[in-house]
């Protein structure tokens, strides 16, 4: 197929597949007598891969170093770096579920504020739930 049909069936604009291509996380390509590129049925599995795994959080350069060369099997590195991935993906939601609790922690002292107390008494009281430490 040719890079319009697989933009076409990938969602992903022409430039995006030529990205991918350049970066060498697609390589079934060929080229026709005019110059065109022609594309395996292959190239759209590894896109709709390369989409689903910079949507977990992979980067390009994890993602390459990840992809198998034809006929190389990686099971082993894959499932390290996956299993990596979700490593990351739970210390950002203990870090996410951190500056959650010190938000809302914020917005109560705000709330317990009297509404006529100068605005830098109660920054200082905000930031001091800010600053607290975990217990």
């Amino acid at each position: 197929m040719n890079i319009g049909e697989l933009a076409k069936q990938s969602g992903l604009a022409a430039s995006r597949i030529r990205f991918y291509e350049a970066e060498g996380l697609i390589s079934q390509v060929g080229r026709q007598a005019n110059g065109y590129r022609r594309y395996a049925p292959e190239a759209l599995q590894a896109l709709q891969l390369i989409q689903s795994a910079q949507q977990a959080g992979f980067t390009l350069q994890e993602l390459k170093a990840l992809m198998p060369a034809p006929g190389e099997h990686k099971r082993d590195e894959l499932i390290e770096a996956l299993e990596r991935k979700v490593a990351q993906i739970e210390g950002m939601q203990a870090q996410l579920a951190h500056s959650k609790a010190q938000l809302l922690g914020v917005i109560e002292a705000v709330r317990a504020q009297p509404e006529g107390v100068p605005c830098v008494m109660g920054q200082k009281q905000v930031l001091g739930v800010i600053q607290a430490p975990k217990r």
